[in-house]
């Protein structure tokens, strides 16, 4: 599966964070499984445990965020996955408007793995909070480090600030997986 290496946005540089990468480890009926790997992750303030359950602004500390846009639409979901277990879905019918709870049968299930100096991040995505497939894809994260200070990362960005509902944020493409 195609790895995606991840660029802070030049306004908000990490200060000790050297790389991300995302990429898609595992795909079937039931489960989406996305990584995300941070070189340089030393001082990376991972929130606390909080147990699973819904939650809004996971982006005020480190999150790992994906968008999914299905091919021919303006509507696109939000899935927001903090090292807290808590998690967020969202629809938007267009660019940042009707902006609505997406349901999920099951919660996202949620693991942080800290190294010496890498951290991984997987994610399991319960399928039917997808969207119609295939979409354009943008895989995503909100890094804090200590002394609040607070990189994004994505597969490209806007110019002018960061802003992951930018279409040019979208840079990937999810794929239905392959059925035997």
């Amino acid at each position: 599966m195609q790895t995606h290496r991840l660029k802070a946005h030049p306004s908000h540089l990490p200060a000790r964070i050297t790389g991300v990468e995302a990429r898609v480890i595992g795909f079937d009926a039931d489960w989406l499984r996305v990584r995300w790997r941070i070189d340089g992750s030393q001082d990376l303030v991972v929130p606390v445990f909080a147990g699973r359950g819904r939650a809004d602004e996971l982006w005020q500390s480190t999150c790992f965020e994906v968008f999914l846009k299905p091919e021919g639409s303006d509507a696109y979901v939000e899935l927001n996955l903090s090292p807290s277990e808590r998690w967020a879905a969202y629809d938007f019918d267009r660019y940042r408007e009707g902006m609505a709870e997406r349901p999920a049968s099951r919660e996202p299930d949620c693991t942080m793995r800290l190294g010496s100096s890498f951290a991984i991040f997987d994610a399991a995505i319960p399928v039917d909070v997808l969207p119609a497939l295939p979409a354009a894809a943008g895989f995503t994260c909100v890094l804090e480090e200590a002394g609040g200070v607070k990189s994004f990362w994505a597969i490209a960005h806007p110019a002018a600030k960061p802003d992951f509902h930018d279409p040019s944020c979208f840079a990937a493409k999810l794929a239905p997986p392959t059925r035997p």
